[in-house]
């Protein structure tokens, strides 16, 4: 018999549920669980089990099921980078990618302190104008002009970005440079160590047996809706990091050879609906040196924090929708093939392909035109191989936000598994030696199924509580630092 009292007079399922939760003999577990994903807001529920054999009996030396867990389920973080999505996991990978870069910057991570005395440089490269739009202009005292249109805008002016005269914006040439500024950035790493060659007079062949050109970078939305590229790049040895460049390698030569490739990059796109387009780089090209020992206005720290500030960002920055606006039932297209061979038309969508109308969408005028651009544009046969409808919420842009050469620093997978071991070693009683598994000697058997994503409502609000005193933990130690606490 059950002599737990009935809940059913609880008008919230959330805080009926909680309770619930609440009168379990293993109530601490599921707070556990929770605490663990640092109350990530989409988990991953899997089922499932692990066990470690003894790779010549098979004995089973330890195991794990989710059926020994309270809800029959473990909580995975989702991963997600976005803060819009998850800010507990965006953090977390904002601060991975804090330490990717200062690493690259500074050492640490494997990675040898004499790095920083590698030339280095911190570069943005914007895109080209695609028609006047709404700005703010400051002069060099700080003093802010008229735009074009003879006001003068606030920082948070929804105008800012905007342009002038919507009907003669170059919306499909804005569009299809999103839709290639990767591509224009891989042709401008090329052109860079060709143009490094040439400066120093010497050959392509002979300049990557002497040195090698290093670079992390991150992608930026604008307010106009494009994206530029902040980049760390450097010139290492042979060998990458690990190495000195020959004293010939300066940074006077890197600059010079940065502001010849961007100038030399160039993408030509033709189509017959709208004409031959040539993308290049924007005219504003800004390279600021690295200060070798931290004390100029450009530090190691300054530069890593502003790479992982925007690692977390995304399109939703310019005012768009942070979510795909494909169908998912017809994947976009608008119809299905039925049984019989023939296209249907999908019933999820009416045949728009949509998952919900763009004309509906709450975002601005421009944000709505660059959408419906980049949606028209995907559905021409000269472009459907860029998808275009399926990054159609990303403004055309379809490169990876952060990317970084191969032997720049460490990594972000060396960094999880770190962190990884970390907490395992945490989880291990006081006093207890350390777990150590043999690959030859051990044998781990694993087996895993998706259930769901997310929580029941009574775990989501102690995911809300899990995830406000994070914050006020995070807002302490900035309180205690800005003061100058003598214990940290």
């Amino acid at each position: 018999m059950n002599d737990r009292p009935s809940l059913r007079h609880l008008a919230s399922l959330a805080l009926r549920d909680l309770i619930g939760l609440a009168q379990r003999p293993d109530f601490d577990r599921v707070q556990d669980q929770i605490r663990q994903v640092r109350g990530c807001t989409h988990p991953v529920n899997l089922v499932g089990g692990t066990a470690t054999l003894d790779a010549d009996t098979r004995t089973v030396l330890r195991s794990y099921s989710t059926a020994d867990e309270p809800t029959g389920r473990l909580l995975t973080a989702c991963g997600n980078r976005r803060a819009s999505r998850c800010p507990s996991c965006s953090r977390l990978y904002a601060a991975d990618t804090y330490h990717l870069i200062k690493a690259g910057l500074s050492g640490g991570k494997a990675v040898p302190e004499t790095v920083r005395e590698h030339p280095r440089v911190f570069a943005t490269l914007t895109a080209p104008s695609f028609g006047p739009v709404h700005n703010r202009r400051t002069t060099d005292a700080g003093k802010t002009l008229p735009c074009r249109c003879g006001t003068v805008h606030t920082t948070d002016d929804p105008e800012l970005g905007t342009p002038l005269d919507p009907a003669s914006y170059d919306y499909s040439g804005a569009v299809l440079w999103n839709a290639h500024a990767g591509a224009l950035w891989a042709r401008f790493t090329t052109y860079l160590r060709r143009e490094l060659a040439a400066h120093l007079g010497m050959t392509q062949k002979a300049l990557n047996a002497a040195l090698k050109v290093s670079f992390a970078k991150v992608a930026e939305y604008q307010k106009r809706g494009l994206v530029h590229f902040h980049a760390v790049i450097r010139l290492d040895g042979p060998d990458g990091h690990t190495d000195a460049p020959p004293t010939w390698a300066t940074t006077d030569a890197l600059t010079h050879a940065i502001t010849s490739a961007a100038e030399r990059s160039v993408l030509t796109v033709a189509s017959d609906a709208i004409g031959e387009r040539e993308l290049r780089w924007g005219a504003q090209l800004d390279i600021r040196e690295i200060a070798a020992l931290g004390d100029g206005e450009l530090t190691d720290q300054k530069v890593a924090a502003y790479v992982a500030k925007y690692a977390t960002k995304s399109a939703e920055a310019s005012g768009t929708v942070d979510r795909p606006l494909r169908c998912r039932h017809c994947t976009g297209h608008g119809y299905v093939t039925g049984p019989d061979g023939f296209r249907d038309l999908c019933g999820d969508c009416d045949g728009t392909g949509q998952s919900e109308p763009i004309a509906l969408l709450p975002v601005h005028r421009h944000a709505r035109q660059m959408i419906r651009t980049a949606w028209a544009l995907g559905h021409l046969p000269e472009f459907a191989d860029l998808k275009l409808w399926r990054w159609a919420h990303m403004l055309g842009f379809r490169g990876h936000f952060s990317s970084k050469s191969h032997r720049y620093s460490t990594t972000l997978g060396a960094l999880r598994d770190i962190r990884r071991a970390w907490r395992t070693a945490q989880a291990q009683p006081a006093g207890a030696p350390p777990e150590t598994e043999d690959d030859e000697t051990t044998l781990v058997v694993s087996h895993w199924k998706y259930l769901a994503s997310g929580y029941s409502p009574g775990e989501e609000l102690i995911a809300a509580q899990v995830r406000h005193d994070i914050a006020l933990a995070r807002d302490e130690d900035q309180r205690r630092k800005t003061e100058g606490d003598p214990w940290l």
